[in-house]
């Protein structure tokens, strides 16, 4: 259980939620984009992709390595105040630089400033309570479905050969939650308190987000 419960950590990393985000919303609806070009498409993903994750992950391991840090895994709270300031750059200018953006849509946009804006109220809660982190991502991973389910008109999406319904989207989403939120607690990484306040922290940032966008 043990193990199960470390490759479900990792695979729902919060750090991956965006390109995850990204991803689907490429595959829901991707009229959204305003580019014919796969190149193009490959490019985004990939500038998602360095800057949410390669950016980090290399920031964690020189903090690591200049012993700002114990370990990457952060398990004490202080230790992650470097690493989110660091996210929270990275996060800014990605936000910055696709608000603006013909070829990305608004979908997109208010999901990068709801991650923003939940890395930051984290991150002044961290100060008193470790919250947990990847309950922050799956509480906005579970929210963005659940805007997309509400927001576009038709009930299926179309994956390969597979035709999937935008409802059962949503329940995956909510069962990735609780398989997230179930495994902090089986390791000991946190305490009921910390994930349902990183649950909270995530949805209610991805509806602020939406407010403000749209």
């Amino acid at each position: 259980m043990q193990l199960i419960s470390k490759a479900i950590s990792y695979v729902f990393h919060p750090v991956f939620v965006i390109l995850y985000v990204l991803l689907i919303l490429m595959q829901v609806n991707p009229y959204l984009f305003s580019f014919e070009d796969s190149k193009v498409q490959g490019l985004i993903i990939i500038n998602v992709f360095i800057t949410t994750i390669i950016f980090p992950l290399v920031s964690v391991a020189m903090l690591k390595l200049l012993g700002f840090i114990q370990s990457v895994h952060m398990e004490d709270r202080m230790e992650r105040v470097g690493p989110m300031i660091i996210t929270g750059i990275f996060y800014i200018w990605l936000y910055l630089n696709i608000k603006n953006n013909d070829l990305v849509p608004d979908a997109f946009s208010y999901f990068v400033l709801g991650c923003t804006i939940a890395l930051f109220l984290a991150f002044f809660i961290n100060i008193f309570s470790k919250v947990s982190l990847h309950a922050v991502g799956i509480g906005g991973f579970v929210a963005a479905i659940a805007v997309m389910y509400a927001s576009f008109s038709y009930t299926t999406f179309s994956v390969a050969s597979w035709t999937i319904a935008m409802r059962m989207l949503v329940v995956l989403a909510i069962v990735a939650a609780g398989m997230v939120c179930t495994s902090r607690l089986l390791l000991g990484a946190h305490r009921a308190e910390d994930v349902y306040g990183g649950l909270t922290i995530g949805v209610t940032s991805q509806l602020l987000a939406y407010a403000i966008v749209f």
